[in-house]
């Protein structure tokens, strides 16, 4: 019988199952669970997407006592000073959709001349002894004026990424496109590199 490579069992700190499927995909090399009913999360309240990644992390390995992961992400748009910014997931309200939140950020840019915008992702890790990494990764774009396509989640039927360079929405895009540009897809391999695990 061989014997085979070690997978390392980790909790997702997210109750978004698109976030979850998303990083499943780029961490091949780790077995990602949701997130337990009982645990209770922090309220996303940081000044910036590592400290709130850090805080759902920490929350996570204090309730499970598990090694545990943590994303925050959203969009940042050059003619609105940098927002929606950490409260993309919020920003038409506390409970907001995903439609309502870019329907939002639509009109708010309206006919401006900048539709300039980047995707930011932060991912925490806290292992198992509770030693904690963090990394970030951005991924620039511009705003479409109507949405377009129907993967994805979030921003992404808006966003054009810039690397791509053939006017598609991430929302248009395969999943592997996307993960290999996008800011999650480039934080968790970054993730995956300090963790050793995955591709």
């Amino acid at each position: 019988m061989t014997d085979r490579p070690h997978r390392r069992s980790i909790v997702v700190a997210t109750r978004n199952q698109h976030k979850l499927g998303e990083l499943a995909e780029i961490l091949a090399g780790a077995d990602l669970e949701p997130l337990p009913d009982s645990v209770e999360l922090p309220p996303e309240d940081g000044e910036t997407f590592a400290e709130n990644a850090l805080g759902k992390a920490r929350a996570a390995h204090e309730q499970t006592g598990r090694a545990a992961l943590a994303d925050d992400s959203g969009i940042a748009a050059a003619a609105l000073g940098g927002r929606p910014g950490v409260r993309s997931a919020r920003y038409a309200g506390e409970d907001a959709t995903d439609e309502e939140n870019l329907a939002l950020l639509l009109e708010e840019l309206g006919a401006a001349d900048d539709r300039s915008v980047a995707y930011v992702c932060a991912i925490a890790f806290v292992d198992e002894d509770g030693a904690e990494t963090v990394r970030e990764a951005r991924c620039e774009g511009t705003l479409a004026e109507a949405p377009r396509g129907d993967g994805g989640f979030g921003y992404d039927p808006a966003f054009v990424p810039e690397e791509i360079g053939d006017g598609r929405t991430m929302a248009e895009l395969p999943p592997e496109e996307k993960h290999a540009i996008s800011h999650r897809g480039r934080a968790a391999r970054a993730m995956a590199a300090a963790m050793g695990a995955g591709r």
